[in-house]
């Protein structure tokens, strides 16, 4: 740990502090002055350290009070190499499932999604964006784009009762996946979509999907890096 960063080793003698137990939640921790002296380093250096934790849910900053160790909610999972109902994933976790629907519109595929979709630019194209919630905590924002031809309905699904994964399987089922995922800096909507906290990191799962020959969907699908992990598991035998 020697050769790393000063701010890392920083963060990391705290988070170790942590996950030992020795500061439980509720300990208040050392302060950033004591820090400072204690590493021989600036007060910019242990700001920095203090902020990844608080974006990574360990610590919390309570104003004129000092800093806290704070309950670590467990991060919510996905596989990565399937596609699952998130309303389903919510609820197999024991929690409550609801969405926002914030867009859910007919527009005219520019390059940009013409690229996505495999289409010509000008083709009729189903756009919506909706919040999924856990509980009362949103753990995505999906935005997706959907090829107008092969689910021609779209517009008329309820998606605050059915979600656009659900009828986009039932009516054009799935034959091939891609993903690709990537740490974000997130816009301000973004942010504010998914009530992110200053520095708190953003994953993004690229996905597109087809049924037989056809490229159906293209979606993003943006989670609170504190929350949500992907994992994959591969069978080798």
């Amino acid at each position: 740990m020697s050769n790393s960063p000063l701010y890392v080793q920083i963060r990391q003698f705290i988070a170790d502090n942590i996950d030992s137990g020795l500061w439980p939640v509720g300990h208040k921790i050392t302060t950033e002055l004591e820090l400072t002296t204690q590493f021989n380093v600036s007060r910019m250096t242990v700001n920095k350290a203090i902020r990844d934790l608080v974006a990574e849910g360990k610590l919390v900053r309570k104003p004129r009070l000092g800093t806290f160790v704070c309950q670590q909610e467990e991060k919510a999972e996905s596989p990565l190499l399937d596609i699952r109902n998130i309303a389903e994933e919510v609820s197999t976790r024991g929690k409550q499932y609801h969405n926002q629907v914030v867009k859910q519109i007919a527009i005219k595929a520019d390059e940009a999604v013409a690229i996505k979709l495999g289409i010509r630019i000008g083709s009729d194209v189903f756009y919506s964006e909706i919040i999924h919630f856990e509980d009362n905590s949103p753990i995505q924002l999906e935005v997706r784009w959907v090829n107008a031809i092969y689910a021609p309905d779209y517009l008329d699904q309820n998606f605050s009762k059915v979600t656009p994964n659900q009828y986009l399987s039932n009516n054009c089922p799935l034959s091939a996946i891609e993903h690709s995922v990537e740490a974000i800096v997130p816009e301000p909507h973004i942010k504010a979509s998914l009530a992110l906290s200053d520095n708190e990191p953003c994953l993004l799962l690229n996905r597109r999907t087809w049924s037989g020959d056809k490229l159906v969907s293209s979606a993003l699908l943006y989670h609170p890096g504190s929350k949500y992990k992907l994992t994959s598991k591969i069978e080798l035998n």
